[in-house]
């Protein structure tokens, strides 16, 4: 999962457990496992026979429950967990999830990871008819439709509900008798539901945290499904059947951790084919190939196996420092990179490195890593990165709107060459990416959502169509 001061600020985790006598505390070990989908705050909602009682913070999940009375006060059978990096909304405490919504006949905890694309319009359509929101992130638009739905059940309100939201998103909804989950038409973002060896169910982002907490894996949510869990069992609904698979690529490229699976296919397998095919369509010559820790080194094995040459550890990584992506601000970022990673002389002095790294976003990392090398006396570095080109921005859950924060569009790949300090950079084609993860479907760019690299988008934009075509007017002026 993610190392470089990419830029792609991952959007969220969300965990949730039905049916388990020590509920908030198996959140927390879920969370845990999700860390890397967020570092800015985290949260924790539990269900105590019918009561819902939050517990959330800014900072780390350790950070956020480093008193363990803030964990030992949710008590009950069902909680939902969150581990945030803002996509949408500022950086403050009120936007922190859970969200925590208390009715006269009811009480709610929303999680939701992922962006609404139509969340501009809805907000004011919603505060034209007197809703008032507390919060600036574009979550509570979920309950605002829910509460203004006049279906006659709460799972039918849901499902009226969700098919006005558009973009990508991945909701758990904890309510006081029950736990429902969400998926957008497209399979954007990956939930999967696992079930603990007691009988008690999870939902959550990746299966990474439900191997943190001993439960089994049972399916993936699939697209437009609408999931209900309570005393009754597990039921699987929809709210919509006009569905079409297209899964973030950056999920297998980037995001998830190595030792996820998403739809059968495991990330580590998927990044390490990655690193083979570059390796058939981008050879170099060279002496060694080294990763960027760590979310590069799958795809680095890969590279060397294909390729014959040896892999070295060229590059280690301050195991202590934070993630420099996840960082809120470029200047924290920057100094994060300066903290985290150092080059082994002993290795790299003298030597060809193929230089493997899973993406490029704004190149500053990048081009610190090939000065770090060459500082280190390697006669020359050729990048190579495990996917194509990002020059389009994402407007489903990752902080990347614009494309003037993307080198690759702002420069041929001679010019980045150049920008970065390498002897020769080339990418991985789509084609690539799209037969190294291999998803069984017929679905266009094999289930995969691709907009990154080349602005092909599984949706309609709504709110952000108009600036997104200002902006390519403006870069076809330049």
């Amino acid at each position: 999962m993610p190392t470089e001061i990419k830029g792609l600020n991952e959007e969220c985790g969300v965990f949730g457990v039905f049916g388990a006598a020590n509920a908030a505390t198996l959140t927390y070990f879920g969370l845990h496992a999700l860390q890397h989908r967020g570092q800015e705050g985290a949260g924790i909602t539990a269900n105590d026979h019918g009561n819902l009682q939050s517990e959330r913070g800014l900072g780390l999940l350790a950070d956020v429950f480093r008193d363990p009375r803030r964990l030992a006060r949710l008590t009950g059978t069902a909680a939902v967990g969150h581990v945030r990096y803002a996509t949408a909304g500022n950086h403050g405490l009120e936007n922190i999830q859970p969200l925590a919504f208390n009715f006269s006949d009811a009480q709610f905890a929303l999680a939701h990871n992922g962006n609404l694309t139509n969340a501009r319009t809805l907000r004011r359509e919603l505060e034209a008819a007197g809703a008032i929101f507390h919060a600036s992130s574009d979550s509570e638009i979920l309950m605002h439709l829910i509460r203004r739905s006049m279906a006659p059940t709460l799972t039918e309100q849901l499902q009226v509900a969700l098919r006005q939201v558009h973009g990508g998103f991945a909701y758990l909804l904890l309510t006081n008798d029950s736990l429902y989950a969400a998926l957008d038409p497209n399979g954007l973002r990956p939930l999967v539901i696992g079930q603990l060896p007691t009988g008690g169910y999870v939902v959550c982002s990746e299966t990474c945290a439900l191997d943190a907490v001993g439960a089994e894996f049972l399916r993936d949510v699939h697209p437009g499904e609408l999931v209900t869990i309570n005393d009754q069992g597990l039921h699987i609904g929809h709210y919509t059947t006009e569905t079409q698979l297209a899964i973030c690529a950056m999920e297998f490229i980037y995001f998830a951790r190595p030792d996820s699976n998403i739809y059968g296919v495991n990330i580590h397998s998927a990044r390490k084919q990655m690193g083979r095919q570059l390796a058939c369509e981008q050879p170099a010559d060279a002496d060694i190939v080294v990763g960027v820790p760590n979310s590069s080194l799958s795809a680095a094995s890969g590279y060397a196996e294909a390729s014959g040459l040896p892999y070295e550890m060229g590059l280690i990584k301050n195991q202590y420092s934070a993630r420099t992506f996840i960082q809120p601000t470029q200047a924290l970022r920057e100094q994060g990179v300066r903290m985290k990673l150092s080059a082994v002389k002993g290795v790299v002095a003298g030597k060809r490195v193929v230089l493997i790294d899973d993406s490029i976003v704004r190149g500053t990392t990048s081009r610190r890593i090939v000065k770090l090398l060459k500082d280190a006396g390697a006669a020359a570095v050729h990048l190579r990165i495990a996917s194509p080109p990002l020059r389009y921005p994402c407007f489903y859950g990752i902080d990347i709107q614009s494309t003037k924060e993307l080198i690759a569009a702002q420069q041929t790949i001679a010019e980045m060459q150049r920008t970065l300090g390498a002897d020769s950079l080339a990418f991985l084609s789509e084609r690539g990416v799209i037969d190294a993860v291999g998803l069984s479907t017929t679905a266009p760019y094999g289930g995969l959502c691709m907009a990154y690299f080349n602005g092909d988008y599984p949706t309609p934009l709504y709110d952000y169509q108009a600036e997104y075509d200002a902006e390519v007017q403006a870069n076809l002026q330049q």
